[in-house]
């Protein structure tokens, strides 16, 4: 496994290389931007940033696709297919930015599947903006239930799965998919397979391999009742409170997780990586890291990264 995990912060801008000081004008200036961390498994990176009722955005550019829109990294512009989890302000707000961004490069307009509940008041909220910003604000807004499968490509399929919060949720499993030659088929020679799809036989069926799966936030109800989350290679799920003294019941009923919920169904994760984000912002990044280490000394075997 070849992993990194680094922060992209703001350049700096050093004249001797041609670029401005102080007293330059502006133009070309680098602006700084929202936080994006980084890490690289097998064949895919993931990128994005979350903290509880501040911003929360992911994107696996390999895929052409991101999850959540709480904020907008510039980098993350090109990515033509969003899912978005809930409607929570820290999950959504930059959905219009996005939008307008793509449109003001002259891209393609996006596509963002959405629960099925907020596809209207979404369109509200772009027609507003539309009128308030004196340009269009073209997308594909589709509305998503649990247990739609959506297909991006021939080789990438999403499935959507209901999750618990406080509001209509959903979680989502990438799956890759494969052809390979039907059990009743092998021992035969090429120029015999070739007849047989040439006759109208279907001589594959499809395999479909579990690479990423993004819970969103939910009480782990939500986990539990996608068991592909647990198989895929990567699994990103949120741990909003990991101190003793939080209460699990007051935390579910919230539609959130606890450390002891992560601890409880250790036996169960058999991902790749497990990467735990969305801490409450009434922990210190230190605080966090203590109490999971303490807790959790092996870290999942090496499996679990904290998203700090």
């Amino acid at each position: 496994m070849n992993e990194e995990n680094r922060q992209q912060g703001p350049r700096r801008s050093n004249p001797a290389h041609g670029e401005r000081s102080s007293d330059q004008p502006e133009i070309g200036l680098e602006l700084n931007d929202q936080p994006v961390r980084s890490l690289t498994h097998k064949d895919i990176t993931i990128e994005g940033y979350s903290r509880a009722a501040v911003q929360t955005y992911w994107r696996i550019p390999e895929f052409k696709l991101g999850f959540d829109l709480g904020n907008q990294p510039w980098s993350f512009m090109g990515t033509p297919n969003w899912f978005v989890s809930h409607t929570h302000m820290d999950h959504v707000l930059a959905l219009p930015a996005y939008v307008a961004r793509r449109r003001m490069m002259k891209m393609d307009p996006p596509t963002i599947y959405l629960p099925e509940a907020a596809i209207d008041p979404i369109q509200k909220i772009l027609r507003q903006m539309s009128r308030l910003d004196r340009g269009r604000l073209p997308c594909n807004l589709v509305p998503t239930r649990p247990g739609d499968e959506i297909t991006l490509s021939r080789e990438l399929v999403v499935t959507a799965s209901a999750t618990k919060h406080t509001l209509p949720s959903m979680g989502f499993v990438v799956w890759e998919s494969r052809r390979k030659l039907r059990e009743e088929f092998h021992g035969l020679s090429g120029e015999e397979i070739r007849d047989l799809r040439l006759g109208g036989t279907d001589v594959t069926r499809e395999i479909r391999i579990p690479r990423f799966a993004y819970l969103g936030d939910s009480a782990p109800d939500g986990l539990d009742a996608c068991p592909a989350m647990y198989e895929a290679e990567v699994l990103i799920l949120e741990l909003t409170f990991v101190s003793p003294s939080h209460r699990k019941d007051k935390i579910h009923k919230f539609g959130h997780m606890h450390l002891d919920d992560l601890v409880e169904r250790r036996e169960r994760f058999k991902n790749q990586l497990v990467i735990a984000s969305h801490f409450s912002t009434r922990y210190h990044t230190r605080q966090i890291r203590h109490i999971v280490q303490r807790r959790i000394p092996d870290m999942f075997d090496g499996r679990l990264r904290l998203w700090l």
